[in-house]
């Protein structure tokens, strides 16, 4: 393993800016859970509360098989804002989890991070989402857009969860869904005339809105697309505007309830109430929390009328990475490499309704299978709000859009957001 700390230093001066104010809890020593002292500690930081649990018990688990590492596992319920906090204060944390989001890449563009590329681990992942993982660096540098600083540990995919029994009902063949978006269209008519309420939006919460404009962007819009309307050599009117009118067809082609919640929309779903919910896996937990047993599928959502165009929506949800300033560099990738193996990795899967890295594909919930080919076929594309920064308001305009179905005002507010956003852009965070 070559050497962990290299460049590092370079990471504080260029987050200093961010320092904010929000207390963590201190790793104190303690026993190992094998039975013996300490010699080494690490500092483990993850993001997912819904997992919490779960990490605690494979530290607990690598401490036994280890003797004499201890892993301090620091949840975070603001993940972004708190590592922020930590790296000004130069304690960069040894392991860290974190999502596979535009703040990802902004951390790894200053090297901040351990550079995986010439790891063991790493041919033994699904290249395409090992790709999603250098393509969020945010650096200009092309030698830097190469490197892998940080390992994806689980993905989800984004496109629709839909009702098997319902879709029966309707004449639908469940484990066939439509590959292009005629046949979604003709689908959802099917299911009107059999008088099924189609889709389940829930417009009441904005984030909601995003999850069907990257679906039929996965398709329409190639990451390289954010590069090119930075440089001037496209536009948001150019690059979205078939995006943005699929957004609004699907979003009205439900048949009752609009202005509900995520936690009121996956309840109607989960009872029956519609035959679509055009939203991520990440949404499976809370559905079968409601009503468990359902038969459920998942699918992409088709954007054109070829279907051997389709790409599906399938991010990085959680990246796992190493400080580039750890003073165990040796025991942070033992304890990387444990994380990373099937068994480990398949058992986050399953509990989370996730979706592995690994060439051998696990799927965390049945509902997943569906989509399998994307992943054999690496037809894989990042979500777009990875690549939108924070300060445009992506999802409130979303919003606008669906209930006024005005696409050009839409197209109009990001494209002066994005050149706003970019004429204040200094460094690279």
């Amino acid at each position: 393993m070559t050497a962990v700390a290299k460049g590092a230093k370079v990471a504080v001066a260029a987050l200093a800016a961010l320092a904010l104010t929000v207390p963590l809890a201190a790793c104190g020593n303690r026993t190992s859970a094998a039975g013996g002292s300490c010699s080494v500690t690490l500092d483990f930081f993850q993001f997912k509360p819904e997992a919490t649990e779960q990490f605690e018990n494979l530290a607990t688990q690598f401490e036994k098989e280890n003797p004499g590492i201890c892993v301090n596992v620091n949840n975070s319920s603001s993940g972004t804002t708190d590592l922020r906090t930590r790296l000004v204060k130069n304690r960069v944390p040894d392991v860290i989890t974190l999502n596979g989001d535009l703040n990802f890449g902004q951390f790894a563009s200053t090297r901040i991070f351990y550079d995986f590329s010439n790891e063991p681990i790493v041919k033994k992942l699904n290249p395409r989402m090992v790709q999603i993982a250098r393509d969020l660096n945010s650096s200009t540098d092309p030698a830097e857009k190469k490197k892998l600083y940080g390992l994806p540990f689980a993905g989800n995919a984004s496109g629709y969860i839909y009702n098997k029994k319902l879709w029966r009902k309707a004449g639908l063949d469940p484990d066939n869904p439509p590959r292009t978006w005629s046949e979604f269209k003709q689908a959802v008519a099917k299911l009107k005339a059999a008088g099924i309420d189609p889709v389940q939006d829930s417009l009441a919460d904005s984030w909601t809105t995003q999850a069907p404009l990257a679906s039929f962007g996965g398709t329409l819009v190639p990451v390289s697309t954010y590069q090119k309307i930075s440089e001037g050599k496209t536009t948001f009117q150019k690059a979205w505007k078939t995006t943005a009118e699929r957004v609004v067809e699907l979003m009205n082609m439900t048949t009752s309830t609009k202005g509900v919640t995520y936690g009121q929309a996956t309840q109607r779903f989960a009872q029956g109430k519609a035959a679509i919910l055009p939203l991520g896996t990440y949404a499976l937990p809370q559905i079968r929390s409601v009503q468990k047993g359902l038969d459920l599928g998942f699918a992409q959502l088709p954007a054109t009328d070829n279907a051997g165009e389709q790409v599906l929506v399938a991010g990085d949800d959680v990246m796992l990475t190493i400080g580039a300033t750890t003073k165990h560099p040796k025991e942070a990738m033992k304890f990387v490499n444990f994380l990373m193996s099937e068994k480990n990795l398949n058992a986050y899967a399953k509990a989370q309704s996730a979706i592995t890295p690994l060439k051998k594909t696990y799927f965390g919930d049945p509902a997943i299978n569906t989509v399998r080919r994307f992943y054999k076929s690496g037809k894989l594309a990042d979500f777009d709000d990875h690549f939108i920064p924070a300060s445009i308001p992506l999802g409130g305009y979303v919003q606008t859009l669906i209930t006024s179905k005005d696409v050009d005002r839409f197209l109009n507010q990001m494209q002066s957001d994005w050149v706003k956003v970019k004429s204040r852009d200094f460094t690279n965070l």
